[in-house]
């Protein structure tokens, strides 16, 4: 169960990070709340994994889903470029969470 709150709280990082962009500096009101509401359950969740994960693994992995989500929204949604170097500093992380999984004792 901690590793499901975990995938959601990383899941809801990467809604945060993309309505804190959205949010302009917090002067737009719907993205702002979206950022505080969603950041605030991240965090719960994350803390609630942290019960039984160890400390590095989850929040190891929590910041590599959320960044791994930035890059792809960025890409997708923002029309960020996608170059060769940045897919590979991606692949570098998603090998960094499988093998942080793998490793990890639960």
């Amino acid at each position: 169960m901690a590793w499901i709150m975990l995938l959601c709280a990383g899941l809801l990082e990467i809604v945060w990070v993309f309505t804190m962009k959205q949010s302009e500096g917090f002067t737009r009101l719907v993205p702002s709340v979206i950022t505080l509401v969603t950041v605030a359950a991240s965090f719960g969740l994350l803390s609630l994994a942290m019960k039984t994960l160890p400390l590095g693994t989850a929040y190891a992995i929590w910041t590599g889903i959320g960044a791994l989500g930035a890059f792809v929204v960025g890409v997708m949604v923002l029309g960020e470029p996608l170059g060769v170097g940045r897919v590979l500093a991606a692949a570098l992380i998603v090998a960094g969470l499988v093998l942080m999984k793998l490793s990890s004792p639960q």
